[in-house]
C-alpha cells in the first residue's frame, strides 16, 4: 500500500501546508506573518512537521477566520 508522500516528510513547504489544512498559501502566508505558524526561511519559507503539529493542537477550537480577532468556536469554550 503506497503512502502520502506529504505525510513522510518532515519540513513542508508554504504550499504543501496549505494542502494539508485545505486553505490558500496565502493564508499560511499571513499565519507566518502574524506568527501563528512558526516557519524558517531557506530562500522560500519551510515548516516543519512539528510546528504544524503544534499549530494545530494549540488553535483547536478557535476560529481563525480573523487573525486580528481570535475567537472561540461556539460550544468549545
Amino acid at each position: 500500500m503506497k503512502t502520502n508522500v506529504i505525510e513522510e516528510k518532515m519540513i513542508y513547504t508554504t504550499h504543501e501546508v496549505a494542502k494539508i489544512l485545505h486553505s490558500s498559501p496565502n493564508y499560511i502566508y499571513e499565519l507566518i506573518k502574524k506568527g501563528k505558524l512558526k516557519a524558517i526561511k531557506l530562500k522560500s519559507f519551510k515548516i516543519r512537521k512539528s510546528a504544524v503539529e503544534e499549530f494545530l493542537k494549540e488553535n483547536e477550537g478557535n476560529d481563525l477566520s480573523d487573525l486580528e480577532n481570535i475567537k472561540r468556536i461556539k460550544g468549545e469554550e
